[in-house]
């Protein structure tokens, strides 16, 4: 979708409107500056001798309008913002195509499924009375565990907003393992900033008895990190002059809170972006080569509904990419494990089943490589693993 393009249509029409209201202001500034010049000669309010005639006035009147001619004035940059919109308009029909029902399949979906997708989105987007209201109308089936995970991970957000790191620190107690695991430190950065905090209010012992109580068992493995805390002791009362200003960002809080909610998704087993919101994401990416493809099929009375595969390639971004695929470039069908990237010896790249078809299924029979001059066996050719 050509944003861009439409963000200058739009920009130009502004301009254009801009434009004719500023002359129909200028016209409409000359046309009263003399109908009340007029009217204080007609009506003055002590009368002088030799007073024009009322209908001569009228008739100067009269002609001073038509040298002014309003409607010649305004003809042309009235034709020219008409024009701009029309332009506009038609771009936007172009880009917006309001009909996208031919676009997609039409799949009998399992709708108990997609009711429980759309209540489980709700549950991780922090909307949960919504989400009740919603598991009540549609008859789902309660999503409880779903929504206690969801609502203990906003409250531990919500208390770090408030720089209160108490529930955090509970869950990762609980979690030590798990984290330990997966390589997590977050520990370590909750206690960090519960010490900056005790140190902020200069408490210089308090802060020593909590490195000794809380940090000090992570030297081993971030003794630069707990060395830096101990050295910040030091500077109580003067940290923000100090060489470790850099611990007071706000940004640690901000920057840990996203790491907490990966770090807890993680271990319920949930992605950190909702599945719903991502798929939809894709799809309105995809939309507009969809719907191009729509209308290239109709007008060549083709019914794309019964393809196997799409006849042309969606090109999403790398944020919609979660795997490496491989698409062989002789069929265009995507590699499966029925039908693998085998490695020729040439060192081009195709599916297993162009390849038996470049054979003609014959193992001992050479053929020559589509895109080199090498002749290729396909007892020489190597399944590839991504």
């Amino acid at each position: 979708m050509e944003l861009n393009s439409i963000k200058d249509a739009f920009d130009r029409v502004t301009k254009k409107q801009k434009v004719s209201s500023s002359k129909f202001q200028e016209v409409i500034d000359q046309m009263t500056q003399e109908i009340q010049l007029a009217l204080s000669r007609i009506q003055p309010a002590t009368p002088q001798p030799g007073q024009p005639d009322p209908n001569s006035i009228l008739t100067e009147l009269k002609s001073k309008l038509k040298q002014i001619a309003p409607l010649g004035q305004l003809e042309a940059p009235q034709k020219e913002l008409n024009l701009g919109l029309t332009k506009y308009t038609k771009l936007l029909d172009k880009q917006f195509n309001p009909d996208i029902s031919k676009s997609y399949r039409n799949v009998d979906f399992d709708f108990q499924t997609v009711n429980q997708i759309i209540a489980n989105h709700l549950y991780r987007e922090n909307m949960f009375d919504v989400g009740d209201c919603f598991v009540n109308e549609s008859h789902v089936e309660p999503l409880v565990d779903k929504k206690s995970h969801f609502l203990e991970m906003y409250q531990i957000l919500e208390a770090m907003k408030s720089q209160d790191v108490g529930p955090a620190l509970n869950w990762a107690t609980v979690n030590h393992d798990k984290l330990q695991q997966n390589g997590s430190d977050i520990a370590l950065k909750l206690h960090r900033l519960q010490f900056i905090k005790i140190l902020q209010n200069g408490h210089r012992d308090e802060a020593l008895k909590y490195i000794r109580t809380h940090i000090s068992r992570f030297a081993n493995r971030h003794f630069p990190e707990v060395q830096k805390l101990m050295a910040s002791i030091l500077w109580v009362g003067k940290l923000e002059s100090s060489p470790y200003t850099e611990l007071l960002s706000p940004a640690h809080w901000d920057k840990l809170a996203q790491e907490l909610a990966q770090q807890f998704c993680n271990l319920v087993g949930e992605s950190i972006q909702s599945p719903l919101s991502v798929t939809i994401a894709a799809g309105v990416q995809g939309l507009p080569t969809l719907l191009k493809l729509m209308n290239v099929m109709s007008g060549k009375k083709q019914e794309w509904q019964l393809m196997k595969q799409l006849p042309v390639p969606i090109d999403l971004d790398q944020d919609f990419q979660f795997h490496s695929i491989f698409v062989c470039p002789v069929s265009r069908e995507q590699a499966s494990e029925e039908n693998p990237p085998m490695l020729m010896s040439c060192g081009h790249v195709l599916c297993k089943q162009s390849i038996t078809k470049l054979s003609k299924n014959n193992s001992t029979r050479p053929f020559k490589c589509p895109y080199c001059p090498t002749e290729v066996q396909v007892g020489q050719c190597r399944k590839l693993c991504f």
